[in-house]
């Protein structure tokens, strides 16, 4: 750990910083000195250091001063004061002013390597610290919204200046078109990115059982609640609560949820505490809010209290210049789950695709592209890989697992269950094939 610490040691007294110098260089740290605050702060500009040792008392700029300017570095270090007086007084406002530690001199050997370490580890976590949080931000670019299009860069920039407020959003839009990725991209620009975005799919769930998911129950709540659970609105505490398609939500929901996001309070279903949560809503639908209002289907004071920003999703057809850059970006997705070496479109085929309404929107354009990279052979999609119409999304088509399954068998029957040459003619190795084989339960005939 030591060789990778740097120490910036600031004291007037000439035998002090020699003294302290070598002994941290024997230690393996990387040590500088500055026989004042000034001349520490020039050290401090033009190079980040881990830990500063200064004095409290020197000419000039004193230790208690250098802390002060220290606060507008890109960087703080970590900060551990010397003194000669023990004064608790000005030890105790140092460390309110977040002061890592101080040492007395004369200085213990023992005590002042241990106190070294000590901040060593701190640095570390620091670091460690950072790196997660550059992470988690790699992850979300995994899922970056893809399209250069003046509608989506619009849309961006709506997300950008909307992130940062705490404000209710309800985002429109077809099916199919990525609202959930946008509500994604909200709460990760948003100050809540570190705390937890919870998806809620309010169509998928009866009126009971959405109760259940989003207030929590307590144990005995109803037949088969044999524990207690937290609901959805408290698993949010501090992040953002997603729930897509509000517009299914019945008439008694609407009620409950306005009264959650007006007070911020709720009680698990079969309890009496009072729970509270700090949390960001944002919803989704594809249908006409309003008329809904007007008709009478949908709380008008809801609606309002839901609809603070509103953020509208393009369909596909108004974005198509985007089509090119989904295409390239659903064969590296697929390719690289199906472990295929990376594929192209030919001409006609980007060309039907370019053409195409897209009633389906970028999910019916995912669905033709991984239908096109499991039914291919080769290293090209060609227009015969591509369905004509709205197959895809239609439910009474065999799924996409239905036709991997019948296109692996063809191929495994094609080369008498020779596993090396089926994997070859599949661009899968052998192990994915076993994979397959095992997953679809094929066997041979």
């Amino acid at each position: 750990m030591a060789e990778n610490v740097s120490i910036l040691i600031v004291d007037d007294e000439e035998s002090v910083r020699d003294s302290l110098c070598n002994w941290f260089i024997d230690d393996g740290y990387d040590v500088e000195c500055a026989e004042d605050g000034k001349q520490a702060l020039t050290k401090l500009e033009s190079k980040n250091f881990d830990i500063v040792l200064a004095d409290i008392k020197m000419p000039g700029m004193d230790g208690m001063e250098l802390q002060k300017r220290m606060k507008a570095l890109a960087r703080e270090p970590v900060f551990i004061i010397m003194t000669a007086f023990a004064s608790v007084e000005t030890a105790v406002l140092a460390l309110k002013r977040g002061a890592f530690d101080y040492v007395t001199k004369p200085f213990d050997p023992d005590d002042l390597t241990h106190l070294i370490r000590n901040a060593a580890k701190q640095v570390a976590l620091q670091s460690e610290n950072e790196q997660l949080k550059e992470k988690l931000t790699s992850l979300v670019d995994v899922e970056d919204i893809v399209g250069k299009s003046d509608a989506i860069k619009k849309v961006l920039r709506e997300i950008e200046n909307i992130a940062q407020s705490n404000s209710s959003v309800i985002i429109t839009g077809e099916s199919g078109t990525g609202k959930e990725l946008f509500a994604r991209a909200i709460h990760t620009n948003s100050s809540r990115k570190y705390f937890p975005l919870i998806s809620v799919h309010c169509g998928a769930l009866t009126e009971s059982l959405l109760e259940s998911e989003l207030f929590g129950h307590e144990r005995g709540a109803f037949t088969g609640a044999s524990f207690t659970r937290k609901g959805r609105f408290e698993m949010a505490d501090g992040g953002t609560i997603f729930l897509d398609e509000i517009a299914t939500i019945s008439a008694k929901m609407q009620v409950e949820l306005l009264r959650v996001l007006e007070s911020k309070t709720f009680v698990r279903v079969g309890g009496n505490k009072e729970i509270k949560s700090d949390f960001r809503v944002i919803c989704a639908t594809n249908r006409d809010l309003e008329n809904m209002v007007k008709n009478g289907t949908f709380r008008e004071d809801l609606y309002y209290r839901l609809n603070v920003l509103n953020i509208r999703i393009p369909p596909l057809r108004e974005r198509k210049e985007d089509i090119p850059l989904l295409v390239d970006h659903f064969i590296s997705k697929y390719c690289r789950s199906m472990s295929r070496d990376l594929l192209t479109v030919e001409d006609a085929a980007l060309k039907h695709l370019m053409e195409f309404e897209f009633p389906g929107n970028v999910r019916e354009l995912e669905n033709m592209i991984e239908r096109a990279i499991v039914v291919g052979n080769g290293k090209v999609i060609r227009l015969k890989d591509l369905p004509l119409g709205r197959e895809v999304i239609n439910s009474s088509v065999e799924s996409l697992g239905d036709l991997e399954k019948k296109h692996i068998m063809k191929i495994l029957n094609k080369y008498n269950w020779n596993i090396s040459r089926s994997a070859k003619a599949l661009h899968v190795d052998r192990a994915t094939l076993y994979n397959k084989i095992r997953k679809y339960k094929l066997k041979r005939q």
